[in-house]
């Protein structure tokens, strides 16, 4: 049996590491689902017992579900054990309008509409001849606009044709379409799109710039070049990425999505970590190296069986005909693909990453630039830099330099600000101390400052702290409409039974907030302007009741 499905399923075999892999990856993150899923059910049904019900809402069941991953069998289950039904119907419904919301969401977004055209049976299948040709003549099939199927459209109109034949590659593989002309005489259509429906016609969006476009026309196609050759840049250099990144992280990396437009690719592939610095710019390296190389890139078509037995990639789970292309850029790169290309690598230009990160578990997304693209992005880089030196007032080369400088002087300057801050809290504490009154050998200190931070609070607390063992200080700070309290006793004070932290709840209490903390040290907060005064007033009332 092992050996009848192997060879159905001779792939099994190729990819049984990266099986595992994802296999074990979901495992992982399915634990951790259940994990984080069970915290919450706890408290969904500590809430549902302390209000005495017997029934599990399906509101929160459906919260389980849909924020938390938490499968509803599981739920079903859990709250059987603890005596509770889970109310199945509301589950349901809620269930079914998120269905209605998401076939709402595709709606808007058009869904794929063009995908379901038919123009009936009698209409062949139209031929694309855009690998060696870069135009040719053509017989309009059919037209459609707003929605029906025409005889002729006139300037200004938006319309679909399908012709007989095409140099224009339709959207597919990640590649998007070609853009283009098609001219009957005086008429032009201008190409802003190409889909193939389900039927195998290839489909030109466009409008009717001039003239008039009837059905049965002999036409003229053509496809924009320079948007060609930007789109190939861009393919060709997916093949190459593919290839270094296989040779820098392992035969694992597979191609799992991607996007090709004119010099620019966003490549999806299978990895379980993220890919270090050193390797993003290893595998940059490699592909500028293949382009520099000018490594010739020859397609031939051949049967699936051969092309395997080349060593030519084939995307995981991707169905292939018995007859395939093969792009096979020098031995560099080799894969099985449908796309268009260029004829030698060094066509691509120059190849930069510009991003990578995760999209999904087990699945790594790089962006990248080539030709004009990059080119532009260098040129910004660089006016960029030619900005920042003119505003450090050095050259270019002396950038980074000038910046360490700016950075150990600015250090220098923070130093002295916290220097001079310390020996401004010191003095200030010495002057607090005196004012300070005494109750029971505690020496009870209370004030306001204007606007601080936290830090600095903290900082004020901690010298009247440490300068004087018996005393009891609470600082504020209005900052906006709040305030900020810190509150300190030193260790004899604390000896006395009196703690920060319950000091700093009954003031800030009084404010309009809370707070807390350790017995020699706290914070809080407060809403009340108002109340300020009241609640520094309250210090001393406090600790006159604990001595």
């Amino acid at each position: 049996m092992v050996h009848e499905n192997e060879c159905q399923y001779p792939e099994l075999r190729e990819k049984q590491s990266y099986i595992t892999k994802v296999i074990k990856t979901e495992e992982e993150n399915f634990a951790r689902t259940i994990d984080a899923g069970m915290h919450i059910f706890e408290e969904l049904m500590a809430e549902h017992k302390a209000k005495g019900e017997t029934v599990f809402s399906g509101a929160d069941a459906f919260k389980l579900y849909d924020t938390y991953g938490f499968p509803i069998d599981l739920t079903i289950e859990m709250c059987a054990d603890e005596g509770m039904e889970v109310d199945q119907a509301a589950f349901k419904e809620l269930m079914e309008e998120q269905r209605v919301r998401a076939r709402k969401a595709r709606e808007a977004l058009g869904d794929l509409g063009w995908a379901g055209i038919e123009f009936g049976k009698g209409i062949a299948d139209t031929e694309f001849v855009g690998y060696d040709n870069d135009s040719c003549k053509a017989k309009v099939l059919a037209i459609v606009a707003e929605g029906e199927a025409r005889e002729a459209v006139s300037q200004g109109a938006e319309a679909i044709l399908v012709l007989d034949k095409t140099v224009m590659y339709a959207e597919m593989g990640g590649q998007v379409a070609d853009h283009g002309t098609i001219t009957a005489g005086s008429a032009v259509f201008e190409v802003n799109n190409v889909q193939k429906n389900k039927g195998g016609k290839i489909m030109h969006y466009g409008t009717v710039k001039s003239g008039c476009v009837k059905l049965g026309d002999e036409v003229a196609v053509s496809y924009d070049r320079q948007r060609r050759e930007a789109i190939g840049r861009a393919h060709s250099a997916t093949h190459l990425l593919h290839s270094a990144l296989r040779k820098v992280l392992g035969d694992h990396v597979h191609q799992a999505g991607s996007l090709v437009e004119p010099d620019f690719l966003r490549f999806d592939f299978t990895h379980f970590s993220a890919v270090t610095p050193q390797q993003l710019q290893k595998v940059e390296h490699m592909v500028n190296e293949a382009i520099l190389h000018g490594y010739d890139i020859n397609v031939k078509e051949m049967s699936l069986e051969e092309a395997r037995n080349s060593g030519a990639t084939a995307l995981f789970g991707e169905k292939y005909g018995q007859v395939v292309r093969v792009v096979d850029m020098g031995g560099c790169s080799v894969e099985l693909c449908g796309g268009t290309h260029l004829s030698n690598t060094a066509k691509a230009g120059a190849f930069h990453i510009i991003s990578e990160g995760s999209v999904a578990s087990g699945v790594r997304r790089i962006e990248a630039s080539t030709g004009e693209r990059t080119l532009e992005d260098m040129h910004s880089s660089l006016d960029e830099l030619s900005a920042i030196a003119a505003m450090l007032k050095t050259g270019s080369g002396d950038i980074l330099q000038k910046l360490e400088q700016q950075a150990n002087e600015l250090k220098e300057a923070k130093r002295l600000i916290e220097q001079y801050k310390a020996k401004e809290s010191a003095g200030g504490a010495e002057e607090l101390l005196k004012k300070a009154a005494d109750i029971g050998g505690v020496h009870v200190v209370t004030c306001k400052q204007g606007c601080c931070d936290a830090n600095t609070l903290r900082k004020m607390g901690d010298v009247l702290r440490d300068k004087d063992g018996a005393v009891v200080a609470v600082i504020a700070a209005v900052n906006g409409d709040k305030i900020s309290f810190q509150c300190v006793c030193g260790k004899e004070a604390v000896a006395k039974g009196l703690k920060a932290g319950d000091i700093i709840k009954n003031i800030t209490a009084i404010a309009g907030g809370k707070g807390g903390g350790k017995p020699d040290s706290a914070m809080g907060g407060g809403n009340d302007l108002s109340k300020l005064d009241e609640a520094l007033a309250a210090v001393e009332s406090f600790v006159k009741e604990k001595i």
